[in-house]
């Protein structure tokens, strides 16, 4: 049997070539296309809406939307909305964002566990058809609903992911959330303590690890020339390692790399300083983070991510992207 593939768009292309890209990878079976809400760069709703109006059995998943900038009861109603383009097809994925862009915009990320449990908790039911009045710490709703008057009033069909990097998080995850979206620029071993930690939550709430979805992140850049595939996934992880600490904690990347390109790096950083940083990464780091090479290596790399515990891989394109979904088209895991 073939494996599930699905793709993830950020903002490296023009959203007409993203829908093109998303009808393409429909016709190659792939599972699902993931857009992020990147950096401050591009919304994911507006892509997500393209994408869901130009195919017919795609998933459409936020891979992921941060958790601090739209009212639960928007989000909820945004997600119902996208629902309504394309019903039974749509996936909330939420995470809690990160510093130092969060702090740069006078977001304040203290407590954000309590506060990913009261908006996950309140989206949902409000999706559920639910009136909810809840006040929290993060939360106020007072006998809030989704107003429905012109359409049928019926529960929405949105699961949601938590988007994890931190084991406290990962915990979180397992206790309430439909699916978790793995991180990317991770080794596979880090996969290993996660689902242990996934675990913990889920027996928290009586639940088992194994039910729930763990689609996960992977850079990869495919080409029949190793070298070329190397050289380009190197100047992203180059990006990420220097300006993303909650990725870097889990990289598995040792601290003296890490160090050596935070001196490179300001934020944001210029092209010219990622291609300076880039310069120290070798290539068994890129290897270790990202499945790059050939399309056998590729596919080698992302069957260490599901052999690990990923469900799902989530592949985000560097280079030549049809290139790479034929490569992961009817795969074997």
């Amino acid at each position: 049997m073939p494996s599930p593939a699905a793709i993830y768009l950020q903002d490296a292309h023009p959203i007409r070539e993203g829908m093109e890209y998303t009808k393409y990878a429909e016709t190659k079976g792939f599972e699902a296309v993931w857009q992020a809400d990147s950096r401050l760069v591009r919304d994911a709703i507006v892509p997500m809406s393209a994408f869901a109006s130009v195919t017919d059995t795609i998933k459409i998943g936020s891979g992921v939307v941060d958790c601090w900038t739209r009212n639960p009861a928007r989000l909820a109603a945004t997600f119902s909305t996208l629902d309504d383009l394309a019903p039974g097809r749509v996936i909330l994925g939420i995470g809690a964002w990160w510093d130092p862009l969060a702090q740069k915009v006078g977001i304040n990320r203290a407590k954000p566990i309590r506060a990913m449990r009261e908006i996950i908790n309140s989206v949902r039911a409000l999706l559920h058809n639910e009136t909810v009045t809840f006040q929290g710490e993060f939360v106020q709703l007072d006998g809030v609903e989704l107003d429905y008057v012109y359409q049928d009033r019926r529960p929405k069909d949105v699961p949601i992911y938590l988007g994890a990097t931190g084991m406290q998080m990962m915990e979180l995850a397992g206790e309430i959330a439909d699916g978790v979206v793995l991180n990317y620029l991770v080794s596979p071993d880090y996969n290993k303590t996660a689902i242990e930690h996934l675990a913990k939550g889920a027996e928290r709430a009586g639940r088992k690890w194994e039910t729930i979805d763990r689609p996960q992140l992977v850079v990869c850049s495919v080409h029949e020339d190793r070298k070329t595939a190397l050289d380009m996934a190197r100047l992203m992880v180059t990006q990420y390692l220097g300006q993303q600490p909650h990725i870097m904690k889990a990289s598995g990347v040792p601290q003296s790399l890490l160090d050596k390109v935070g001196e490179v790096l300001t934020w944001p950083a210029t092209h010219k300083q990622v291609e300076a940083a880039s310069k120290l990464v070798p290539d068994e780091i890129v290897q270790m983070l990202t499945a790059s090479g050939t399309p056998d290596d590729a596919r080698a790399k992302v069957r260490e991510y599901m052999r690990d515990g990923a469900t799902c891989p989530i592949l985000y394109p560097l280079g030549d992207v049809k290139a790479m979904i034929d490569a992961f088209s009817g795969w074997q895991a």
